[in-house]
């Protein structure tokens, strides 16, 4: 199997859920970080938000963007307002998301405001490693090398 299609498949197995990440934005080269949930469907991350909120208003000046785990997995890219929920065209993605978020979706979302979105995060380079093999993805080239990955950072909490 080529480099690419297991960092693939790896990333589906450790990103094709309820996944949180700091994502980085950026106003007037002013860096903006904060946590926020993500999923992974088809080659891009998805985030639930309110088009009002800052790191909305920060994306749609501009659309380069990071996002960083506690694994140390991090990606760039660039990130779009793809629009309300019931928008025809974010109907499947709409269902994927109310049920992998579906222990808070409802609770902290208000689809009847026309100002909730969703962002799609479209990755661009990035690292992850899993099974103590590290991935360096090149997602525009579709390239990606493995190499032997230990993860021993102490986690800790506050």
């Amino acid at each position: 199997m080529e480099s690419y299609e297991k960092a693939m498949q790896a990333m589906e197995a450790l990103f094709a859920r309820d996944c949180q990440f700091a994502l980085a934005t950026a106003k007037q080269n002013t860096p903006s970080v904060r946590y926020v949930d993500t999923y992974w469907d088809r080659d891009c991350f998805y985030i639930v938000t309110y088009g009002k909120s800052r790191k909305a208003l920060e994306i749609a000046e501009n659309t380069n963007v990071s996002l960083c785990n506690s694994r140390l997995s991090t990606f760039t890219g660039k990130a779009y307002n793809i629009g309300h929920p019931l928008k025809p065209e974010n109907r499947e993605i709409r269902q994927k998301l109310t049920e992998v978020f579906k222990a808070w979706y409802f609770r902290h979302n208000n689809e009847a405001d026309e100002a909730m979105c969703y962002l799609r995060i479209v990755p661009e380079s990035g690292f992850f490693h899993r099974d103590e093999t590290g991935f360096q993805i090149d997602f525009l080239q579709r390239t990606a090398t493995e190499f032997p990955f230990a993860f021993e950072t102490i986690l800790t909490e506050e």
